[in-house]
């Protein structure tokens, strides 16, 4: 994020225009404190401050934050930027400061803040149909469908909230086909993972993170996982037993501060997974949708994955995750009680795909 942009001063409500306006606006001595109970509001650019207690000037931005930090659990450590309103790349915050945002809500604001397409097709169908659960069928859920699936190269779509729960699910599906398909023992299933992973923040997911803040004080953990270094292949290879039923991996680790794997990495764990009769899920929440260059970052490999989760840049700023997954392994999770849940039929793209 780079900023603040300067930004033009406007004119205050009620300032006289013309040449008594111009005489208004021009700077005056340096305003440190101002008597207390005195709200002094600035011009566009320039930081709004209230005065509070004995003089003591407080902006609005940290007025807000403190409400913020009162109120709120304290889960994240957000920049002081307090934003009003945004269109395109730029964003404004409650001082009236420009600034150019390059984070672009963690990729899933790709397509820039306010994109007029985006807002008119959210509007028409908010006022065709707000909301159905999948009790019902809906009118544009099979082309939803069916052109996601077509943009992946796969056969079907399961459309999620979160990214976690694409993650969990694929946990879910992935033993569930170990099971009845692979003929592991009950309650044996074992999923491979790479160390330094991000993949949500659920019980069962951070019980497979190596990152202590994600795990400190929550067990007892979710058993079922083995964690590998990230890019051995001897590791990998050592870590595949009979009864391991998929490989878990980012095809570039985000949250580890962006690691690209050795080359041939993602072409070996195919292959591996391939002999061995494992599933291969990627996790490409942060390098899908051409953020490396290709549609998925694992096809700079050709590799043939069973699963891919991806979201935020599908999104637009909605919030929605997706999985896609070949016939033969969605099959053994069909019916409501495997994966039903209660949210909307109207969704956007968002975050999984099996091959």
């Amino acid at each position: 994020m780079v900023g603040p942009i300067p930004a033009r001063q406007s004119r205050p409500v009620g300032q006289p225009t013309g040449r008594a306006g111009r005489a208004a606006t021009r700077p005056g001595p340096r305003v440190d404190y101002a008597p207390s109970g005195v709200r002094a509001t600035m011009g566009r650019g320039v930081t709004r401050r209230r005065a509070v207690g004995n003089g003591v000037l407080v902006s609005t931005t940290e007025t807000l934050i403190a409400s913020a930090d009162a109120h709120s659990a304290h889960t994240y450590h957000p920049l002081p930027v307090v934003v009003a309103t945004a269109d395109g790349a730029w964003m404004t915050d409650v001082e009236g400061r420009r600034y150019l945002d390059l984070l672009a809500g963690y990729s899933a604001l790709n397509f820039g803040h306010g994109h007029r397409r985006l807002i008119d097709a959210a509007r028409a169908q908010l006022e065709r149909v707000t909301l159905t659960s999948r009790a019902f069928h809906h009118d544009r859920f099979a082309a939803f469908c069916t052109q996601l699936a077509e943009l992946c190269g796969m056969e079907m779509v399961l459309p999620m909230n979160t990214g976690a729960e694409a993650v969990e699910t694929a946990v879910k599906t992935a033993r569930k086909w170990g099971y009845r398909v692979k003929g592991v023992p009950a309650e044996m299933a074992k999923i491979v993972v790479a160390g330094n992973n991000f993949h949500g923040r659920t019980t069962t997911i951070i019980s497979f993170s190596t990152d202590p803040e994600a795990r400190a004080d929550f067990g007892p953990y979710t058993p079922g996982f083995e964690i590998v270094p990230y890019g051995d292949l001897t590791a990998m290879r050592s870590a595949l037993t009979e009864n391991t039923v998929a490989v878990l991996l980012e095809p570039i680790q985000g949250e580890a501060g962006v690691l690209v794997p050795p080359a041939g990495y993602l072409a070996g764990v195919r292959e591996l997974t391939r002999d061995r009769n494992v599933l291969f899920v990627a996790d490409e929440i942060q390098s899908g949708l051409g953020r490396t260059g290709r549609t998925f970052a694992c096809e700079h490999e050709g590799s043939y994955r069973m699963c891919t989760s991806w979201g935020r840049r599908s999104a637009a700023g909605s919030c929605r995750s997706r999985r896609w997954w070949r016939r033969a392994r969605c099959s053994v999770c069909s019916g409501p009680v495997s994966t039903g849940r209660r949210s909307a039929a109207t969704r956007w793209p968002a975050r999984w795909r099996w091959r």
